[in-house]
């Protein structure tokens, strides 16, 4: 197990899970989750990247587990999160640059705090989605028109109304995470589980869920017992300020990231191409953060670097080592 610490960021009080290699000077590598997940979900790569000479650790975003709850929906900005990893840099290593790795909406926000803080992020890896540079618009216009004007359900406009979704995935965190993590993992058969009628529940139609090699009882029961007690108020009302974050990025419209990017996705991931949008997310990225390398796995789906550890770990093990 890592050392568990609770560290004071100046805006927040977030767990930390902290592995440190032979030196406890070596680089910082911060890895920042997804939804419904936990620093947890880190637990494969914390050890093999302290043991390669950095200092690794992964956080439990506000909202979840052991790190501070606030109350509103506006807590939950991109700023705020993007402050939070900026205090907790200069919290570790005062002064000193530092590396950021995400995966789901860690990825959009490491992306992002790599984007407005490029004097402190020496360089950024995401997992799952890429980045697509400043939006033009808000990302609840997006699905809007795509999905809610045409009468179709969208996973993200189901979470916007308070307590909603909180009501179906608190009555059985458990069950909702492990339900939700198979329903878009690379072992699923093929389906499109979330193609159903606006007004459905995020659970309606999804498949039982199957043993599957990379997600144990005991990690199941990890993560359910970390949303019984957090509860998903937190981690939903990240989804509830697009237009803060569309307005709060507009003041780096045109730049891009010039840091070394990396870059990996599952060709089984609807969040890798944007649910169906990008046939090539690497090219994409290109256009956004030119110093980017990209690895698009085959049969991986959305859990990235739980469902494939040894192909990510040798991936970022070999990128960090170029640094």
């Amino acid at each position: 197990m890592p050392e568990m610490r609770q560290i004071d960021t100046g805006h927040a009080s977030l767990r930390c899970a902290i592995e440190e290699g032979g030196s406890a000077s070596g680089p910082l590598v911060i890895f920042v989750h997804g939804f419904p997940e936990s620093w947890y979900s880190w637990r494969h790569q914390l050890g093999p990247v302290a043991q390669a000479g950095f200092t690794a650790c992964a956080i439990d975003v506000r909202g979840y587990g052991g790190s501070d709850k606030p109350p509103l929906v506006e807590d939950y900005t991109l700023q705020a999160i993007a402050a939070d990893l900026m205090g907790l840099a200069e919290a570790l290593r005062p002064g000193e640059q530092v590396i950021l790795v995400g995966h789901d909406w860690g990825a959009p926000i490491v992306w992002n705090t790599a984007l407005t803080n490029p004097d402190r992020v020496s360089a950024v890896a995401g997992l799952s989605v890429p980045f697509a540079g400043v939006p033009n618009r808000p990302f609840t216009e997006v699905f809007r028109e795509h999905f809610t004007s045409k009468g179709k359900f969208f996973y993200q406009e189901y979470f916007q109304e308070p307590g909603i979704a909180e009501a179906e995935a608190e009555a059985d965190p458990e069950h909702f995470v492990q339900r939700m993590m198979y329903s878009i993992s690379g072992d699923v058969p093929h389906g499109d589980y979330y193609d159903k009628p606006l007004g459905a529940k995020f659970l309606d139609g999804l498949p039982d869920p199957q043993p599957v090699a990379w997600l144990t009882t005991e990690d199941i029961q990890f993560y359910g017992r970390e949303f019984s007690q957090s509860g998903f108020r937190g981690p939903l009302n990240r989804y509830r300020n697009h237009e803060r974050d569309y307005e709060w990025l507009q003041g780096w419209a045109g730049k891009r990231i010039e840091q070394p990017c990396l870059f990996i996705g599952g060709d089984r991931d609807p969040a890798t191409t944007l649910f169906g949008a990008v046939a090539d997310p690497v090219a994409l990225m290109r256009v956004f953060a030119p110093r980017v390398e990209g690895h698009v796995l085959p049969g991986v789906g959305h859990w990235t670097q739980q469902e494939r550890p040894a192909e990510v770990n040798r991936l970022l093990l070999d990128w960090l080592g170029r640094l």
